[in-house]
């Protein structure tokens, strides 16, 4: 079977001429609909599993890069991750682009004698011998990680000589209507990001707050506060168990709450039986 590539862009003349030169350069390679933003990228490229992506690292609703992260997530494990290449208007995100170990980068406008030495790359590694269902699972979680750490700088409380230590946080405050509600960090179970806000969850309570979860991770103590999505911590404590799906993914509840909450592949090992 020929290839498929998934090309997300949000530049209709710039991924009309990735395109162009594609079918150009590699006939074979069967080109999926152009879609025009992160979000759209993660929904075709699940529905669809792709051989190859070309994410442009800019685009609405979410980055080249936190879209690769969210396909690597859900990823199925029988499949070798595509050949994933960032596309970019920018030598700044190239470098990142490398840092999160892509196949390669493409800079805008796409070049010709460029793109073919990219098409040799991808060529390369969709001939690797396949290989046995789950062996690619340890480098998947090592791009995943690399990704999170792009798109998440560093949350470890300052411990270095000159930093200012963190304080940790003991009480979350926050309005409701023209109430101040304050809660004990003890009473929490879940903080998980959600557009603008940060969702705090107790066992019969709903807050948001305005401050993004990057700057509160400091402030949690990490034995007792369990980072198991890239927008999700809980309350370690709280976990009444976790359950592989059919898809192989892992998910979680917690006692006294109705929902549960995936587990990302880069922290199922907290999860992992003794």
């Amino acid at each position: 079977m020929s290839p498929t590539a998934l090309i997300a862009e949000d530049e209709p003349l710039l991924a009309q001429a990735l395109c162009t030169e594609l079918q150009r350069s590699w006939p074979a390679l069967t080109l999926l609909p152009v879609v025009a933003d992160g979000i759209s990228a993660v929904q075709v490229a699940l529905q669809t599993l792709p051989q190859v992506l070309f994410l442009d690292i800019r685009m609405p609703g979410q980055s080249g890069l936190e879209a690769a992260a969210d396909i690597a997530e859900q990823w199925p494990t029988a499949l070798p991750f595509p050949a994933l290449v960032f596309v970019t208007a920018y030598d700044q995100y190239a470098v990142q682009a490398f840092e999160a170990q892509a196949i390669d980068y493409l800079l805008k406008p796409v070049r010709p004698e460029r793109l073919e030495r990219t098409l040799e790359r991808i060529r390369h590694h969709l001939q690797r011998p396949p290989m046995d269902v789950g062996a690619d699972e340890p480098a998947l979680q090592s791009l995943i990680g690399r990704l999170h750490r792009l798109l998440e700088p560093d949350t470890a409380p300052a411990s270095a000589i000159g930093q200012t230590p963190v304080e940790p946080l003991r009480l979350i405050t926050a309005s409701v209507g023209a109430t101040v509600r304050v809660v004990p960090i003890e009473q929490v179970l879940v903080f998980e990001a959600a557009d603008k806000y940060v969702r705090v969850l107790t066992l019969d309570a709903e807050l948001l707050l305005r401050t993004p979860l990057k700057e509160l991770l400091p402030r949690l103590d990490p034995t007792e506060f369990w980072q198991v999505y890239r927008g999700t911590v809980v309350r370690a404590g709280a976990i009444a168990q976790a359950v592989r799906g059919d898809n192989g993914k892992l998910s979680l509840s917690l006692h006294g709450r109705p929902e549960s909450w995936p587990v990302s592949r880069l922290h199922e090992h907290r999860l992992r039986p003794l």
